[in-house]
């Protein structure tokens, strides 16, 4: 059965954090996602939950930064005493031993939790994401690219992809030996056995495949089942959550999906801040200035600055005019607005997209926004002042309209959190509809 409380998890970053909690929510697992560690009052108001998150930064932090502060972090979910506690990593795997090092955040929860073998789960094939005897693959439209061939992720401007074997990636970051149970074990199925074989040869860390539901919902049965530890520690995407929620239905513990079921009211207005360079965000600006969208072009240092006036000023005349808006700091990977290789100047400029979008509410009295990017969100949560979220409705895979509560005068806001790569080019318009533009037929 399924304990009171299932999971926790931690996010590397803001948009991967609330991708885990949508996939929780639907599932009829009542999730809060924190943005700091909650006290007991915060966790008293939200007493039906099943599963706590924390929405984290480490995906942009580098390895010092982990040891001082993940330890801590870690623990606290702990303490809560789920069998399972995550850290959540973005579904492209993309990090390096300076920034976001997966292989150093396995090694601090591994130690701290003293999990004889960590698994690994990355493949969530509703997201478009797929791994393969170890490789991992995206999509990009209809086609399918090795994560080193993929047209974004091989050319991210911090921790670019050039190594779709995960194993060979990991080895990069922590020595500790990581197993592979393979899409053939799993579809003949061995699983089990090869799990057993690969933590007898001394597998500290376990991989598992998922290119489809039936291989997800065999890896889900494998990590509840033979989870190592009264409380183990894994490291994974969404893919986790879409496996254990697979195998936790088919058991019967857990009802229908609801994700159909749920929709938003749509909004009078609405405001959209990006820090996104993917051609994903691009098409979504560029569709969206077509449709009649104001469009505020931010400089990148002028907003780290925190020089945010002009372009609040021009934001709040085009809301007040009844129109929506969209700030952008640039429209795709070749745009000279992508800051590359400063860790400084993107941090002051993520706090600088959180002030900007937290002017042009105060003065414009909008209630909802989209923030696009993950590396662009943390900062904006804790700009807004944001200490909790909640799922509304579905809108993108991995990206759910929010209810964020707050203290102050972001409570009650209506905020989607955007990773870079996810929503199609009309995605601003159905953010702001509240539902999927295949639904707004069904109205």
């Amino acid at each position: 059965m399924i304990p009171p409380l299932a999971l926790t998890f931690y996010g590397d970053d803001f948009t991967g954090s609330t991708d885990v909690m949508e996939v929780l929510t639907w599932a009829g697992l009542e999730t809060v996602l924190f943005v700091e560690p909650p006290d007991a009052a915060r966790l008293a108001r939200f007493p039906g939950a099943r599963a706590v998150g924390l929405a984290g930064e480490s995906r942009g932090r580098g390895p010092e930064w982990m040891d001082a502060h993940l330890p801590g972090l870690l623990g606290r979910l702990a303490e809560l005493g789920a069998p399972l506690c995550h850290y959540k990593v973005c579904s492209t795997f993309d990090s390096s031993p300076q920034a976001g090092s997966i292989g150093r955040a396995l090694e601090i929860g591994q130690d701290l939790l003293g999990t004889p073998w960590v698994p690994i789960v990355v493949g969530a094939p509703k997201l478009n994401r797929y791994q393969v005897f170890g490789n991992l693959f995206a999509t990009v439209g209809e086609e399918a690219h090795r994560l080193d061939r993929h047209p974004t992720m091989s050319r991210h401007p911090v921790t670019p992809m050039d190594e779709a074997d995960l194993r060979r990636h990991l080895a990069r970051q922590t020595d500790r030996p990581v197993g592979l149970v393979d899409i053939l074990a799993l579809k003949a199925g061995r699983g089990e056995a090869r799990l057993a074989a690969e933590v007898a040869a001394g597998a500290r860390a376990v991989l598992f495949d998922a290119l489809d539901e039936a291989s997800l919902l065999e890896v889900g049965r494998l990590i509840w089942e033979k989870r190592p530890a009264e409380r183990t520690f894994a490291v994974a995407s969404s893919g986790l959550q879409y496996a254990l929620t697979a195998y936790w239905r088919s058991r019967g513990w857990l009802g229908l999906d609801t994700r159909d079921q749920r929709t938003g009211a749509e909004a009078e207005r609405i405001v959209v801040v990006s820090g996104s360079g993917s051609p994903e965000t691009a098409a979504s600006i560029r569709t969206a200035l077509e449709g009649g969208y104001a469009g505020v072009r931010l400089d990148p240092r002028a907003t780290a600055a925190g020089e945010t006036g002009p372009a609040v000023r021009e934001a709040a005349a085009a809301l007040e005019a009844g129109r929506n808006a969209v700030l952008y700091t640039a429209l795709g990977p070749d745009d000279p607005g992508i800051v590359r290789g400063d860790a400084a100047l993107r941090e002051r400029l993520g706090a600088g997209l959180g002030a900007v979008l937290r002017q042009v509410l105060d003065v414009s009295g909008v209630r909802r926004a989209v923030v696009c990017g993950g590396d662009t969100s943390s900062s904006v949560g804790q700009s807004l002042g944001i200490y909790a979220l909640t799922a509304i409705a579905p809108l993108a895979p991995g990206s759910p309209l929010c209810r964020a509560w707050a203290e102050g005068p972001a409570d009650g806001l209506e905020i989607v959190f955007k990773g870079g790569q996810r929503g199609g080019p009309g995605f601003f318009e159905e953010a702001r509809r509240g539902r999927l533009a295949e639904k707004f037929a069904k109205k």
